[in-house]
């Protein structure tokens, strides 16, 4: 009997499960997007060498996404799962005792070995979630729920790493992040426990037989021209996702005389963390629609109203200031918080629509859907050399280029022009 025949199981557990590892991607990834602050000043690096430990988390990507895609679809969404929880616990380990080292080439090397961990848990949840919905705006709706609960765990990062470094962040270390690091381990080891006592369905495992007949088979993801743009626009959209905040994080806590605004590291803290509080009540509210209104037009308006919020971010003068916190905070920043909403729902919609008819190449239209994740380090290093030649407002004209690029896709590039290849 086939999987879609036995969907009316209750897969309340495996739900929770994909959730838990889903909450773990966003804190260690957003945990590494914070931590350019710290670098930045212990290290004396510049915007974008200080962005060189997301670098290296999305770099993994690259490496990692089409081999875990194979992992995934050999060994299955349990072994994978518990591979990437194991990883995920060393990378952290690696980067907590480069604070007691003081090496910035251990940190990274730590951020690396992290975004193996962070490849291998996408591989897995957003099929799995995909599939557990039964594809279609049901499978949509999972992922935003799921993308909630991601939220949350981005959300936490950065205020806890603000909280930890207090207001001095010229004064801050590695060492000063290492309770964090701590909790990330915990998180680990639980959800490795958890995992391993959780039946987990299968859908997609590869038999010998599957596997002797796919060698025949001359199509591949790369054959749906909707799946080849979506993958560009994930490409796009986890750069300017991940990008917005770790520049304005730089820009904030910069002195006046680097071109920043000179706050606090709490107070940005208190800010990137509203950013992505944001994208977790986007992404509730993505949920509540997710079966009501269609990915495209959920994609399409979050892009535009996007840009219309980057447009008052670069526009409006620094001299607009509104009172925030007992301190004198310039507009624009809030806008940059703002555009948490409109990011927060993307990601669910784009796969959703990159996925949608794709069938059997769905796991390994995951894994190359992952290596191109790695736009979250590629583009915010861009964004940041731009940053560190023209300032940190006009760098965010990069960020506008890809929400174009994403609204382009919801509007044109979204729409299966290949639905004569066989996918059974």
């Amino acid at each position: 009997m086939s999987f879609y025949m036995e969907k009316k199981q209750n897969y309340t557990i495996p739900i929770i499960v994909m959730f838990l590892l889903f909450f773990m991607i966003a804190f260690v990834t957003n945990f590494a997007g914070s931590m350019g602050v710290i670098v930045k000043n212990q290290f004396g690096t510049s915007n974008a060498v200080a962005q060189l430990g997301t670098l290296a988390n999305f770099i993994a990507y690259a490496c990692m996404g089409i081999p875990a895609g194979i992992i995934l679809r050999r060994k299955g969404y349990k072994f994978t799962s518990l591979l990437a929880v194991t990883v995920g616990f060393v990378g952290v380990g690696i980067q907590f005792l480069s604070g007691y080292a003081e090496s910035f080439a251990v940190y990274v090397a730590g951020a690396l070995v992290a975004g193996f961990s962070m490849c291998l848990l996408n591989i897995v949840v957003n099929p799995m979630l995909n599939t557990l919905g039964g594809g279609g705006n049901r499978g949509n709706q999972l992922i935003q729920w799921g993308g909630t609960i991601n939220s949350t765990g981005g959300t936490i990062a950065p205020i806890l790493l603000g909280y930890l470094i207090g207001g001095a962040a010229s004064q801050a270390s590695v060492s000063d992040a290492a309770p964090a690091m701590i909790i990330a381990m915990a998180i680990f080891a639980v959800a490795f426990v958890v995992i391993v006592l959780t039946k987990i369905p299968e859908p997609h495992l590869e038999t010998k037989e599957m596997r002797a007949a796919k060698q025949k088979d001359t199509h591949s993801p790369l054959s749906f021209r909707h799946f080849v743009l979506g993958a560009i626009a994930i490409f796009f959209y986890v750069g300017v996702e991940v990008g917005i905040p770790n520049t304005a994080n730089l820009y904030m806590t910069t002195g006046a005389e680097g071109g920043g605004l000179g706050l606090g590291a709490d107070l940005a803290g208190w800010f990137i963390g509203a950013y992505w509080f944001l994208m977790l009540c986007g992404r509730f509210i993505g949920g509540l629609l997710g079966s009501k209104v269609s990915s495209k037009a959920m994609l399409a308006t979050a892009a535009t109203i996007a840009i219309l919020f980057l447009l008052c971010l670069i526009f409006i003068p620094a001299t607009t200031t509104i009172q925030l916190r007992g301190a004198e905070v310039p507009l624009k920043i809030v806008f940059a918080t703002l555009c948490g909403l409109c990011t927060s729902v993307m990601w669910g919609a784009i796969f959703n629509l990159s996925a949608e008819g794709l069938g059997k190449y769905t796991p390994m239209a995951s894994g190359i859907f992952m290596a191109l994740v790695c736009g979250g380090g590629i583009l915010p290093f861009i964004q940041n050399s731009v940053a560190d030649s023209l300032g940190y407002v006009s760098s965010y004209w990069i960020v506008v280029a890809g929400f174009a690029y994403i609204l382009f896709y919801a509007l044109w590039g979204s729409k299966n022009v290949n639905k004569d290849i066989p996918t059974e």
